[in-house]
């Protein structure tokens, strides 16, 4: 599944530093606003060690990881949602993406131009959360406009979403982005339908300097305290530390170098698994001597529903799904020896798939 985050923030807060640590693309990073101009778009794969022990136990000709798309959309400043600066290329870039990670500067450095002249993550933040929410004001009117037409027929459906719209005109009108409008799943499909930037869910990333990198400092405790009510995740990273871990040659170079920091890995890591969590996404694996495979699926999907992402005839002719367990194969070491201790099992149509969970799919088309 082609799942992408836009990463967004005023100019110059280390967005497009951040985006060629995630993807080695080479975004231009210069000390100016808007040097982004197009979104950079990159496809990163997703960190997991779970991999490794597989292809150790297995040894496929190949591994192939899970992956996520990040996009280094163009900086924002006040006016956007009017168009000013780029603000309607932007908007249009960050409607396509399913989350946000929202790169906050929370670092001193007199050298790097700040857009508004000063370092203050918090007004930088609700600068940002303004202009979306304005844009996603002018589109719940539209829609509400639109539905005035249907309403007079007395269709259900349209009654139900008019409700909600006016809801979420009124929480934007009150300064609320729609994610913090506490709607139930059933409501959440249909706002879904509005495509509202704010309904998006958000990672709030520090970038802050290498003293800060281990245990934050003042700005990102302001943040923090800020967003407490959002249910919105709070990452702290150094983007330009992640840029110099970059640049490291080997494995051993990077070890060094973050055994120095007396960091257990790279912020980027850390970064990308929240992102993946932020979407509400498991991993399952298929392994095989061809093969050892990550697959990326939303928690709570069903068997079929999995091996529909490998492809659709798997879905639609689904027999039934047999089913180890990660811990289980590693700790065993085989398939053989894993149902020889009757930890394999057969599932059907109704099994709920489980993060880490090895399956191998019976059909027939």
């Amino acid at each position: 599944m082609a799942l992408k985050c836009g990463i967004v923030g005023l100019p110059n807060v280390g967005k497009s530093t951040l985006f060629n640590c995630l993807s080695n693309a080479k975004a231009q990073s210069a000390n100016f606003p808007f040097c982004t101009i197009e979104p950079n778009v990159g496809t990163i794969s997703v960190p997991d060690q779970r991999l490794e022990k597989l292809e150790a136990l297995v040894k496929p000709e190949k591994v192939v990881p899970t992956t996520m798309e990040i996009v280094d959309i163009a900086g924002l400043v006040k006016g956007a949602s009017k168009g000013e600066g780029l603000g309607n290329q932007f908007l249009a870039n960050i409607r396509e993406t399913d989350a946000i990670i929202h790169v906050l500067r929370c670092f001193d450095d007199g050298n790097i131009i700040h857009v508004d002249g000063s370092v203050d993550p918090v007004r930088d933040k609700e600068i940002i959360d303004i202009e979306l929410q304005l844009k996603d004001l002018e589109t719940i009117e539209k829609k509400i406009a639109s539905l005035a037409r249907v309403l007079k027929s007395g269709d259900k459906d349209a009654v139900k979403e008019n409700a909600l719209a006016a809801t979420i005109k009124a929480g934007l009108e009150q300064g609320k982005s729609v994610r913090e409008l506490g709607f139930d799943e059933e409501e959440k499909e249909i706002v879904k339908r509005f495509q509202l930037i704010t309904s998006k869910p958000v990672l709030y990333l520090c970038n802050v300097d290498e003293a800060s990198v281990k245990t934050g400092n003042k700005y990102v405790d302001i943040v923090k305290e800020a967003v407490k009510n959002e249910n919105a995740e709070v990452l702290v990273i150094g983007a330009k530390i992640e840029s110099d871990i970059n640049e490291l040659e080997t494995y051993e170079e990077r070890k060094m170098f973050l055994d120095e920091l007396e960091l257990d890995e790279p912020g980027v890591n850390r970064l990308i698994r929240s992102a993946y969590s932020l979407l509400n996404l498991q991993t399952y694996f298929t392994a095989g001597v061809k093969e050892v495979r990550a697959w990326t699926v939303h928690k709570g999907v069903t068997a079929p529903q999995a091996a529909g992402v490998i492809h659709s005839d798997f879905e639609k002719g689904f027999i039934r799904a047999e089913v180890m367990k990660y811990d289980d194969f590693v700790s065993l070491g085989s398939e053989a020896a894993v149902k020889e201790a009757g930890k394999f099992k057969v599932e059907g149509k109704e099994y709920i798939v489980q993060d880490g969970d090895l399956m191998h799919f019976r059909f027939n088309v």
